[in-house]
């Protein structure tokens, strides 16, 4: 894939993930193009499948990618009013250090959330 858009990169196999991200761009219509990471030359971009996996990533190319809570701050800021502050809010101190808090929250649980499956867990473990 080939643009100069800039890119929400997810994970495509997360139901969740899949949900959140169509919601946002349905409801809020960022300037910007999401992608599921599996679909995407993740090397082009500057960035890994494990990072990938691990949280959404912000790719604009020519520019070092992003992922979690700054990944929305920036995804955010290219949407409307009041939603381009908020995306603003969240790339400061001490937002961004509570929003990250709720990123990982999210991402580690994400499995459990609705629209989530066991496809979705960051890591898979068994039962001893």
């Amino acid at each position: 894939m080939t643009t100069d858009r800039p890119l929400l990169i997810f994970d495509g196999d997360c139901g969740f993930c899949t949900r959140a991200v169509t919601l946002i761009f349905d409801r809020l219509r960022p300037r910007a193009e999401a992608v599921r990471y599996q679909s995407v030359d993740l090397g082009g971009c500057g960035t890994t499948a494990d990072r990938a996996r691990y949280e959404v990533l912000w790719h604009v190319p020519g520019e070092e990618v992003v992922g979690g809570v700054r990944a929305f701050s920036r995804l955010l800021r290219t949407c409307d009013q009041p939603w381009a502050a908020i995306g603003a809010l969240l790339g400061v101190p001490p937002f961004r250090w509570v929003a990250h808090m709720v990123y990982r929250l999210i991402a580690n649980n994400r499995h459990r959330l609705p629209g989530g499956t066991e496809a979705c867990a960051l890591r898979i473990t068994g039962r001893p």
